[in-house]
Parts: structure tokens; C-alpha cells; sequence
């Protein structure tokens, strides 16, 4: 059953609000000995992160805040039982995110969703310019829906996540090079999807 982050969250934290401030080598070695203090900064440092991630693969709020919450008590678990990353935390963490998101389409029989950022107008947006964003994010979202699910991976974890080649590669098996490679058909697929759609509506 899944939890929600905000539940996760509690059990992550301490009483004590002033944890004092760990550098990342620091807390992932403390993290493998199970401490409090440290798994509490991994979670502060990391969920906003896969909550993003999560939100743009299911489209629901409350379920990525579900899969969010399901994603850190998996890391939990695994490191109780002595695994853990092997490479890139982050890229481990988003792993078990993904993993998550496989299963939860594979249970419901319905292909993934990928849901793209529409942050709020400010008030010196023009309702043109407001209009403008939201058809642009919508011919993305279009033309997302023309790639394979790696390509598609690759593209929110490099650009809306901003995960390092590397990490991208620990999170689905495959090396740095791999990435780079499928970064570029990628990003030549979408540009290609763009431009279809562009040549379609001037006919």
C-alpha cells in the first residue's frame, strides 16, 4: 500500500528542527549505518526531486505523492537489508522511483503519462504570452507521446531533473555513452515530432 510523502516525511525527521548541515559524503555514509539525522537530509535533499519526477510520469498529484512517500520507505528497506547504490545515490533513488511507476501502469493496464510544468502566470503576463505558453507546452506533450519510454526517461531525468549522464545511466543500467546516444535521438525525435506538427497546422 502506498504512503504518503507527508507521512514519509514524519518518519524520515527528527524532533529536533536544527539538524546540523551534513556535506553529501557525509550523510550517504551515515544513511548506510541507518542514521536518523542523515536520512532525514536525504529525504529534504531528494523528495521535492522524485515528487517532480513522479508527478510528470502518473499526471496525479496525490498519487505521486503516494509513489513519492512508497519510494523512500523502499530506499529504507533496502538499506536494512544491506543493499544500496552502487555508483550514484540519486541515480539509485530514481530508479526505484521509475520502478515504481512501471509498476503501478503494468497493474493498471494503461500506458504512462507525462505531464509537463505549467507554472502559474505572474500578473505581468499577458493573456497572449500566457496563451503561448500553454499551446507550446501542449505540442510538447504531444510530441513526447511519439517517443519510446527510454527516450522519454531520458529527456524529463536530463532536462527537467537535471541529472548528470551519469546518474541517468545508474538509474536505467546503461553507461554514460549510452546515454549521450539516446539523449540524441531523443532530442532528434522530439525536434522531428515539433516540426511535423508545425508543417501539419500551415496546411
Amino acid at each position: 500500500m502506498a504512503v504518503s510523502i507527508r507521512t514519509t516525511g514524519r518518519l524520515f525527521k527528527q524532533e529536533d528542527a536544527h539538524r546540523e548541515a551534513l556535506n553529501e559524503t557525509e550523510i550517504l555514509e551515515r544513511a548506510l549505518t541507518l542514521d536518523p539525522e542523515a536520512l532525514g537530509q536525504l529525504y529534504d535533499r531528494y523528495a521535492p526531486g522524485i515528487y517532480r519526477y513522479l508527478y510528470r510520469r502518473v499526471g496525479d498529484a496525490r498519487l505521486a505523492e503516494d509513489l513519492t512517500g512508497q519510494c523512500f520507505l523502499n530506499m529504507l528497506e533496502a538499506l536494512q537489508r544491506g543493499g544500496g547504490w552502487q555508483n550514484s545515490f540519486s541515480g539509485w533513488l530514481y530508479r526505484i522511483a521509475h520502478n515504481l511507476s512501471v509498476d503501478y501502469f503494468r497493474r493498471q493496464r494503461i500506458a504512462p503519462q507525462v505531464e509537463l510544468d505549467e507554472h502559474l502566470p505572474s500578473s505581468a503576463d499577458s493573456p497572449d504570452h500566457v496563451t503561448e505558453r500553454a499551446l507550446q507546452i501542449e505540442d510538447v506533450q504531444k510530441a513526447l507521446q511519439g517517443l519510446t519510454d527510454e527516450q522519454v526517461q531520458v529527456i524529463l531525468l536530463r532536462f527537467g531533473e537535471g541529472l548528470s549522464n551519469k546518474e541517468v545511466g545508474a538509474m536505467l543500467g546503461k553507461t554514460e555513452g549510452a546515454i549521450k546516444a539516446l539523449q540524441h535521438r531523443a532530442v532528434q525525435a522530439l525536434r522531428r515530432c515539433l516540426l511535423k506538427d508545425v508543417d501539419e497546422d500551415e496546411l
